[in-house]
């Protein structure tokens, strides 16, 4: 009977396990997100942890494209009601695992906000187990960008060193901590030609953050230029695989070692967050 109990007990605790939501986003396109996004998540999964991947840009996805993987379903056929979350999941390199959007649909960039909530407690219904999950949001402060972003437990903002980059980050930092309540966000300074240019970056940001904004905000990895990137994008491989000893390789190593300590919150934070049963049960 004790061993019946001690297993019962054991089961409760595997479906309650945490999982780190990590939402990537910019402001703007053209910064690189996609790319910190599936390179940090290939170096968790090589450093040991459970990842998967959950390409939220719903009409433009990109994510299968740039790892060269085969798609059978998409996002759009679980809105549509043929299939569940489980069904779509495919598997990228060190055994990721990526939820597809669908690419060229219009009707994906128009989802309601009750479809985008249904979107995100879907998640909760997932029968594998993860450590991590990777949200890539679309570019801009769409709904979409807004309602991904504020469901996760850390925002990381992806921002080059262009004025238009750093406008828009801005932009979206203000609606997410104006209008949600967002207040900590962690800043990646990606391309950049020297860990110098990438601390000055960030004090731009800081600056008008600091003037403008009741924020926190951290940075947490300067990502280098690096021509390796092109060539890995070529071959449909992320540089942490094609080019493991290079600069930018080496930086996304240590943002990923980093992102795996970040704490996991106890509580819900009062709005809706994925995987949101594993934050509410008792005893979690």
């Amino acid at each position: 009977m004790n061993q019946l109990g001690d297993q019962a007990n054991g089961l409760r605790t595997m479906k309650q396990k945490k999982i780190k939501v990590i939402a990537v986003t910019g402001g703007k396109g053209g910064v690189g997100k996609s790319n910190v996004s599936l390179n940090t998540a290939v170096a968790m999964a090589q450093q040991g942890k459970r990842v998967l991947v959950f390409d939220a840009d719903l009409g433009l996805a990109n994510v299968d494209v740039m790892l060269g993987l085969r798609v059978e379903k998409n996002l759009s056929h679980l809105l549509a009601g043929e299939c569940e979350l489980d069904d779509i999941l495919i598997t990228g390199p060190h055994g990721i695992q990526i939820v597809p959007a669908a690419s060229g649909t219009r009707n994906m960039v128009e989802l309601t906000p009750q479809e985008h909530a249904g979107l995100i407690r879907a998640f909760s219904e997932l029968h594998r187990e993860y450590d991590v999950l990777i949200v890539d949001t679309a570019a801009g402060i769409s709904d979409m960008v807004l309602s991904f972003s504020r469901a996760a437990q850390d925002v990381m903002v992806v921002v080059c060193d262009e004025p238009t980059s750093i406008t828009d980050a801005y932009a979206l930092m203000k609606v997410l901590n104006r209008d949600f309540g967002v207040f900590r966000f962690k800043i990646v300074a990606n391309m950049v030609r020297s860990m110098r240019e990438g601390q000055e970056l960030f004090a731009k940001l800081s600056k008008v953050t600091d003037r403008f904004l009741d924020v926190a905000i951290e940075l947490v990895a300067i990502i280098p230029f690096d021509e390796n990137i092109r060539k890995s994008v070529r071959r449909q491989k992320t540089i942490v695989d094609a080019f493991p000893k290079s600069p930018a390789a080496i930086a996304f190593k240590a943002l990923a070692a980093r992102a795996g300590k970040w704490p996991i919150p106890d509580n819900a934070t009062g709005h809706l967050e994925f995987f949101i049963e594993q934050l509410v049960t008792p005893g979690a």
